[in-house]
C-alpha cells in the first residue's frame, strides 16, 4: 500500500487483513520503491497524488524493471478523470479505484487480479515445463533409436562375424533398455503433471517395500560387485501409494548403484522421527558438486551426468521422485561429498490424514 495519508493507510491496512492478506504500508514512492528491492510483493495499491513523486512516476519505474513488472498495480485515486485513468493503464496499471473506497469493491478487485496473476504465472510455468518435455524427447528418445537402427542396418550385412553379432545383440538390449526407461520415466512424470495420476494411500510395511526393490535391482547391482543391502525393521509401517513408493525407492536405489564404483557398497535405512518415518538411501560413491544437488529435482535444470561405468540415465528419475514425494508431503534432501559418497534422505509422513 502507497498512500501519503496515514489514515488511508490505516483503512487498508485494516482492511486487508481482515480479509486474510498482509499489507505493508509505504508513505511515498520512494519508500515504495526501496522496500520492492527487498520484497517483491503480490500486488501494489498505489496513489496517484503523492509529494515528491507520483504514482504514475512509480508506476512507470516498476515497469521499466525487469524484476518488478509483472506486479499488478492498482491505482487508488480521487481522480475519476478518464484523462488519469488512461494515463495509468498506458503506464501498466491494471486496474484503478476511487477513493472513498468501497471495502466490498476494493477486496473483490484485489482477489480477482491476484487469481490473473497466479493464473498468468502457472500457465508461463506450463509453458516452459511443456517445452522442456518436448526437448527431452527429441533429444533423448532420438540417441536409442539411432543406436537401434544404425546396428540393425550393420546386422543385415552378410560380412560379420559372430563375436560382432553377439556385441551388437548387447548393444541393442542397452538400447532398447534406455528407450524403455526413457518413455516410463516420461508417462510417470507427465501423469503426475497433469494431476492424471491414482493416488490411493494404505498402510504399507516399508521393509518389504525395500526388499522387494532391492530383488529387482540386484542383478545390476552384482554387475558392478556391489554390496547393496537393506537395514530396516520389520514393523515400519506408513501409510503411501504403493506403485508412487515404489517408484522412489527404485529410482533412488538404482541412482545409487549408478554412482558406485565396482566393489561399493549401496545401503537403505530408515527410522522413525516423531510423525515421519526418515528413509536414508546411502551409496560410497562419487558424490555430487554442492552446486549441482538444486539441480536434481527440477526439469527446467535437468542434470544428466554419466555414471561410474558411462552409465547414462534419462535426467527424470530424481524429478520423478520428487513430484511422488510431494504428493505425499514429504520431503527429500541430499547430503554428499565428492570422492565419499551421497546420501539421500526421503521423510514420508507416517500417516495421511
Amino acid at each position: 500500500m502507497v498512500d501519503d495519508n496515514l489514515q488511508n493507510l490505516q483503512v487498508l491496512g485494516n482492511t486487508l487483513r481482515d480479509h486474510g492478506f498482509i499489507p505493508i504500508a509505504a508513505v511515498n514512492g520512494i519508500e515504495a520503491l526501496e522496500f520492492v528491492k527487498r520484497k517483491i510483493p503480490d500486488l501494489i495499491l498505489l496513489d496517484i497524488m503523492m509529494p515528491g513523486m507520483d504514482g504514475f512516476e512509480v508506476c512507470k519505474k516498476l515497469k521499466e524493471d525487469p524484476f518488478t513488472q509483472e506486479i499488478p498495480i492498482i491505482f487508488l485515486t480521487a481522480l475519476s478523470e478518464t484523462e488519469s485513468v488512461v494515463k495509468g493503464f498506458e503506464l501498466g496499471a491494471v486496474d484503478y479505484i476511487t477513493k472513498p473506497f468501497n471495502k466490498k469493491e476494493l477486496i473483490t478487485r484485489v482477489n480477482t487480479h491476484l487469481e490473473l496473476k497466479w493464473a498468468r504465472e502457472e500457465l508461463k510455468q506450463a509453458n516452459a515445463t511443456k517445452d522442456k518435455f518436448f526437448s527431452i524427447i527429441a533429444h533423448d528418445l532420438k540417441t536409442p533409436f539411432t543406436a537401434l537402427i544404425t546396428i540393425s542396418e550393420l546386422l543385415v550385412q552378410e560380412k560379420i562375424s559372430n563375436e560382432e553379432k553377439e556385441e551388437f545383440f548387447r548393444y541393442i538390449q542397452e538400447a532398447s533398455k534406455r528407450g524403455f526407461d526413457l518413455l516410463k520415466n516420461l508417462l510417470e512424470w507427465s501423469r503426475s503433471q497433469t494431476k492424471n495420476i491414482d493416488f490411493n494411500p494404505k498402510e504399507l510395511n516399508l521393509s518389504f517395500i525395500i526388499e522387494d526393490n532391492i530383488k529387482l535391482l540386484q542383478l545390476s547391482a552384482k554387475a558392478k560387485n556391489i554390496d547393496l543391502s537393506s537395514e530396516i525393521r520389520k514393523d515400519l509401517i506408513l501409510n503411501a501409494d504403493e506403485n508412487m513408493l515404489n517408484t522412489i525407492i527404485r529410482n533412488l536405489i538404482s541412482n545409487a548403484i549408478k554412482f558406485t564404483y565396482d566393489g561399493g557398497k549401496v545401503t537403505i535405512v530408515a527410522q522413525k522421527q516423531e510423525d515421519q518415518i526418515e528413509i536414508r538411501v546411502i551409496d560410497s560413491g562419487i558424490g555430487i558438486e554442492p552446486e549441482n544437488i538444486q539441480k536434481l529435482f527440477k526439469i527446467d535444470k535437468r542434470f544428466i551426468k554419466f555414471g561410474t561405468k558411462k552409465e547414462k540415465g534419462t535426467g527424470l528419475g530424481l524429478v520423478i521422485c520428487k513430484e511422488f514425494i510431494d504428493f505425499h508431503k514429504g520431503s527429500i534432501s541430499v547430503e554428499s561429498k565428492i570422492g565419499k559418497g551421497s546420501q539421500f534422505i526421503v521423510a514420508l509422513p507416517k500417516s495421511l490424514k
